[in-house]
């Protein structure tokens, strides 16, 4: 009975899936007719992915392109025979079902591996990138629970002084750890200690703490691996294709992109590791591989249009970005060199792909898209939770979409608040137009009031890097004695341009230019803009040193910074 359950509810999976990929250009269609499948019994791993390898052995589920020009490609046979062995030898040490593995790996075969074997055991892994602080690694083994770590040898030593009872797993070899590489002389098949059910934990996030301390996300064994048929839908990418997504492991979007959304349309992931990120060659791999579909988020699609994009012959059919929306000039440069729309999208840590530009619709430019197949989303004020044109985007939980979070797994008070009213509240604003676009404004911590006007700070970041000289951008409010707070930009300069008076009255000159008065930026200041370990602005951390100034003496400055007032012209 249980085989028979488990295959009703793959069929049940690749129905859902084989309708979007019949209308991956009908983005009406597929929402109207797209409805989540919910199988009471069905494991991602061994009845979806096991199936490809045995249906499609020989097709490349993983290539990895090495900084020396090494390369390694690995097909869905090897991967599911590899993923039975690691989960029997994680069985043998001790892991089982519900455990919380830790893994702490770069972009390597055995990264996918491991994330296999734990869908397929029921062991629950928190993914963290590599490039965390030994503080930030406690608090993830502390709030975390875990009972297992998997690393590679150079991470070990962030281990050394940590407390506890947790097995101790290195992919290579390291006194003190078990060594990985014997699961190679494991069995091939795989039989689960107990059947997964949908609502068991797989997936334990730490989202980016750009506003607040990290929030731990718990997906499930149907949340991320089938919420994810969304995020394959954006994506565009079909059975064969090769996806390029440029997001590092230890992060939600690499599940998104180098896992369950490629995975589930039968794709092939590439991976190109480069030891010091270089577009020029990421943009020759595009080429020398033949990517159809390409995800990246809009620092580097910016750092793109610093080179002559129609001097590469891509043969894209699909190129993406999420994160934040994209200036114009980006979409127009990109469109103009290669004949296609770059498609925004959004999603959440918490969720799955909510809303974007699927493929072959119009694209807006600014707009995010409209929702995506088996999301409902609300636009209501964030004072009163009432109907909005501009609040905060919400999913409609009353169907219960497949896609969203169980909860943060050690803060029931945030959970319950957040999905409140059967909305789960983003704490994202945007606004909707008469045509139905979804245009982003900004992280509801970050819009601010400067001289009684409500700010997007995405808006004004949007416009300033346009300029030749501005890498990146950060806007915030500063106070003021007359207007309570005006806006101030924190600016990152390109390679090779010198902070300055020059920069300043350019760069302020090109905003004033492009902004309505009441957005005009007043003050500017030249510096490293800090950053979480995901990468991301923390533009709270800014907001927080402007407030500390409190009201600024006349003529004081910071370092490189520079006030209207300062440059003659322009202070008027």
């Amino acid at each position: 009975m249980p085989k028979e359950k488990a295959a009703e509810g793959a069929a049940e999976f690749r129905a859902a899936r084989d309708l979007l990929l019949e209308l991956r250009e009908d983005q009406e269609a597929a929402r109207r007719e797209f409805t989540w499948p919910r199988p009471a019994a069905f494991n991602w791993a061994l009845d979806h992915f096991d199936e490809v390898a045995r249906r499609r052995p020989d097709r490349t589920a993983l290539w990895i392109v090495e900084e020396n020009g090494s390369e390694a490609r690995y097909s869905y046979r090897h991967l599911s025979e590899r993923s039975n062995q690691v989960a029997n030898w994680l069985h043998a040490q001790g892991v089982r079902p519900s455990d919380r593995i830790l893994v702490m790996l770069g972009s390597q075969v055995e990264l996918w591996e491991v994330v296999l074997a734990a869908v397929k055991l029921g062991a629950v892994v928190l993914p963290t990138a590599v490039a965390l602080s030994e503080a930030d690694l406690m608090d993830r083994m502390d709030r975390g629970g875990v009972r297992h770590v998997v690393c590679a040898p150079t991470e070990t030593e962030k281990f050394v002084g940590m407390q506890g009872h947790w097995t101790r797993i290195c992919v290579g070899y390291m006194d003190g750890w078990l060594a990985y590489p014997d699961s190679e002389h494991t069995a091939l098949e795989f039989y689960p200690p107990r059947p997964t059910a949908p609502d068991d934990p797989l997936l334990m996030y730490f989202t980016s703490g750009t506003t607040a301390k990290p929030k731990l996300v718990t997906h499930t064994q149907h949340s991320y691996p089938v919420g994810h048929l969304s995020t394959m839908y954006w994506l565009g990418v079909q059975p064969g294709d090769v996806h390029l997504n440029v997001s590092p492991p230890g992060w939600g979007k690499h599940a998104y992109g180098s896992v369950f959304g490629p995975w589930n349309a039968e794709a092939t992931v590439l991976v190109v590791n480069q030891l010091r990120f270089r577009v020029e060659r990421l943009l020759d791999e595009v080429v020398r591989c033949g990517v159809d579909t390409l995800c990246m988020p809009p620092t580097v699609w910016r750092m793109l249009l610093r080179n002559d994009l129609a001097s590469w012959e891509v043969g894209l059919r699909e190129a993406l970005s999420a994160g934040e929306p994209l200036a114009p000039d980006v979409l127009e440069r990109v469109h103009e060199a290669w004949g296609i729309p770059v498609r925004d999208g959004f999603g959440q840590t918490e969720t799955t792909m909510i809303v974007g530009n699927g493929p072959g619709q119009p694209i807006v430019p600014g707009s995010m898209g409209r929702e995506l197949p088996g999301f409902r989303v609300e636009i209501v004020s964030p004072d009163t939770d009432d109907p909005a044109e501009t609040g905060e985007l919400c999913v409609d939980l009353a169907e219960a979409p497949v896609g969203v979070m169980r909860g943060y797994t050690d803060d029931g008070d945030l959970t319950r608040q957040v999905t409140r009213r059967k909305l789960y509240h983003t704490r994202d604003m945007v606004t909707r137009g008469p045509d139905g676009q979804i245009t982003y404004v900004g992280r509801f911590d970050d819009v601010f009031k400067a001289s009684d006007y409500r700010i997007s700070p995405f808006e004004i970041e949007s416009v300033l890097v346009e300029h030749e000289y501005v890498a990146e951008a950060a806007v915030v409010p500063s106070p003021d004695p007359l207007r309570g707070s005006v806006v101030k930009a924190y600016v990152s300069l390109r390679e090779g341009v010198e902070p300055g008076e020059e920069a300043a009255r350019a760069v302020l000159a090109h905003a004033r230019g492009r902004l309505s008065p009441y957005k005009r930026v007043r003050r500017l200041e030249f510096a490293a803009l800090p950053k979480s370990v995901a990468g991301k602005i923390r533009r709270v951390q800014m907001r927080r040193t402007e407030a500390a100034r409190g009201t600024i003496p006349e003529g004081e400055r910071h370092p490189h910074e520079y006030w209207e007032e300062d440059l003659p012209g322009l202070g008027a």
